[in-house]
C-alpha cells in the first residue's frame, strides 16, 4: 500500500497551514490555520474492509519542566514520548483520498465534537485533551485532527507520522472518547497493510532545516 500527500512531501517540513500554532517573533507562537492535510493512497490489499488513519508525534518531551519556559531549553537528548494528533477510524473500504480541510479547517476552543465524523467515520480524542485539561479557556474533549504545536524552546525538530492502516474489519471495536492506545490495541490482528508519510515541524526559530537529518544547529 502507498500513501502520499499533496500538502507536504515525505520527510519535509509541514506548512504552517496544517499546524495548530506557528512562530511569532514577539509572542513566540500564535494560532495557525489547523487544516488537516490532503492524503491519497493506492495498492490496497484484497480483503480490506476499512481504513484507520493515525497521526502521532514521537518527539514530545517526557518531562514538562523546561517546556515553553523563558531562558530555558528543552534538551534534545531528553527522553521522548508519543503525542497523538489524529485518530480516524472506520473509513470506508472504497475510499482512496481525504481532501484538505475535510475534517479540520480551524481551531475550536475546547475541542471539536465527536466521535462521529464525515464519511461515516469516527474520530477519537487527541492528546490536546490532556494538554489543555487545566486551562479554563481551552479545556475539553479534542476529537479529530489538531496539528503541530511543539514547544517553542525545544532543541529537537519534531516528526509527525501519518500512518494509514488497511483492516480486515468494517468497524474498529472502540467506543466513546477512545484514545491512541485504544486504537492500537483494537487493531491488533486486523492489519492487512500499512503505509506512512512523515513531516517535520518546529516552533523554535533557531531551527531552520528543511529535511530530516539536517543539523539542529544549522
Amino acid at each position: 500500500m502507498k500513501l502520499s500527500s499533496l500538502s507536504f512531501s515525505d520527510q519535509e517540513r509541514i506548512p504552517e497551514r496544517y499546524a495548530f500554532c506557528k512562530i511569532d517573533l514577539q509572542s513566540h507562537v500564535v494560532l495557525a490555520d489547523n487544516f488537516n492535510p490532503q492524503f491519497s493512497w493506492d495498492d490496497v490489499p484484497a480483503g480490506t474492509r476499512s481504513f484507520v488513519l493515525i497521526c502521532h508525534d514521537p518527539d514530545v518531551p517526557s518531562k514538562p519542566d523546561d517546556v515553553n519556559q523563558e531562558g530555558r531549553i528543552v534538551p534534545a537528548d531528553l527522553p521522548r514520548v508519543d503525542f497523538f494528533h489524529w485518530l480516524l477510524v472506520d473509513l470506508p473500504d472504497d475510499l482512496r483520498e481525504i481532501d484538505e480541510g475535510a475534517f479540520s479547517n480551524g481551531i475550536t476552543p475546547r475541542g471539536k465534537g465527536g466521535p462521529l465524523a464525515p464519511m461515516n467515520a469516527r474520530q477519537g480524542v487527541n492528546d490536546y485533551t490532556a494538554w489543555f485539561a487545566a486551562d479554563r479557556d481551552m479545556s475539553g474533549d479534542y476529537f479529530g485532527y489538531d496539528g503541530p504545536c511543539p514547544p517553542w524552546n525545544d532543541a529537537l525538530m519534531h516528526h509527525y507520522v501519518f500512518t494509514l492502516y488497511a483492516l480486515d474489519i468494517e468497524e474498529l471495536p472502540v467506543q466513546g472518547n477512545f484514545k491512541g492506545a485504544d486504537v492500537l490495541s483494537a487493531m491488533q490482528g486486523h492489519v492487512l497493510a500499512q503505509a506512512s508519510v512523515t513531516g517535520i515541524y518546529t516552533l523554535n526559530p533557531e531551527l531552520a532545516p528543511t529535511r530530516i537529518g539536517a543539523s539542529a544547529s544549522s
